[in-house]
């Protein structure tokens, strides 16, 4: 089983799909595509009947590798890697962080699978799949991405918790072009599972998170801000821009506040509860304070954030 986290930052117990049913549903998507080829090429000989043979030939190769392939590519593009073979059989194409593909996704693996898909009748591919741990073929290696499957009996999803109100699209002008995938996917992990973590080492790992975080960023975190809220309020951030640009949906905002702090259980969205409000008593005058302590500065990490007690 692999933890998989989507582009909608949540943690799905998913299993990589592997060659039997990755090459059933192929034969289904290629059934499919060599079916309305036909007939596309029917309705080409009655318009370009009159053509001779050469140009009937140039035209008759041109729509089959637009169709059989350039097919493929916008199917996956436009469903978000589910194909009519993989939708069939409960599959799905994402990225190595789990999250949906792109046109350049699909582009890349569109190109290879003409080579060793259609050039090698499959075979290329079916080896680089069973010696592949995760079942890809040589598409998904170069294009960054991996097919799992969606319907899993039993498959549990773990949501990451919202950030505090106080940091919701407080990072809309964060560049988070330079981070890597792979520190994405352990930020996601880490918030899913912190709840069950020691807190001496779960705040110890937020703390080597968030410092990393800001070193790809470039950008100083809010002087003050937790080191798990901070990651929190960042994720939340790039995955309402992934739902942004791969589904046009609005960001999510969470403007409740919790009384719990954040990451202990029973953290979450929750109303506000009446609380009565004790009568004025007698005012008590207060003695002026003294003079206040002096306090040692503490050298800065790199980071921003305070290492924990």
């Amino acid at each position: 089983m692999s933890d998989l986290v989507t582009g909608d930052a949540v943690v799905l117990g998913l299993r990589p799909a592997r060659l039997p049913s990755r090459g059933v549903a192929f034969v289904l998507d290629l059934i499919v595509y060599f079916v309305g080829y036909q007939v596309i090429n029917i309705g080409l000989i009655f318009a370009i009947g009159s053509l001779d043979s050469a140009a009937f030939a140039a035209v008759t190769v041109g729509s089959f590798l637009l169709f059989m392939i350039g097919a493929p590519i916008a199917v996956e593009t436009l469903s978000h890697g589910r194909s009519l073979g993989k939708l069939a059989f409960g599959l799905r194409v994402v990225r190595d962080d789990g999250g949906p593909i792109r046109f350049r996704h699909a582009l890349v693996r569109g190109a290879m699978g003409a080579v060793e898909l259609l050039g090698t009748s499959g075979i290329v591919a079916c080896i680089a799949s069973l010696v592949s741990e995760r079942g890809r073929r040589l598409g998904d290696v170069f294009a960054g991405t991996l097919v799992v499957r969606e319907r899993v009996p039993g498959a549990r999803v773990v949501p990451v918790p919202p950030p505090p109100p106080g940091l919701a699209g407080r990072f809309t002008g964060l560049d988070l072009s330079g981070v890597p995938d792979p520190l994405w996917l352990a930020i996601r992990q880490y918030l899913t599972r912190m709840g069950q973590l020691d807190p001496q080492v779960g705040a110890a790992m937020a703390v080597r998170l968030a410092d990393e975080l800001v070193a790809r960023t470039g950008t100083p975190p809010p002087p003050g801000v937790p080191a798990a809220a901070y990651l929190a309020a960042v994720v939340h951030e790039r995955q309402s821009r992934d739902a942004a640009r791969a589904f046009g949906a609005a960001p999510v905002s969470y403007g409740v506040p919790h009384a719990a702090p954040y990451g202990a259980p029973g953290y979450g969205p929750q109303p506000y509860a009446a609380q009565p409000v004790a009568p004025a008593g007698p005012v008590v005058p207060v003695a002026p304070a003294g003079p206040a302590a002096p306090v040692v500065p503490q050298a800065p990490r790199a980071g921003g954030f305070a290492p924990p007690g």
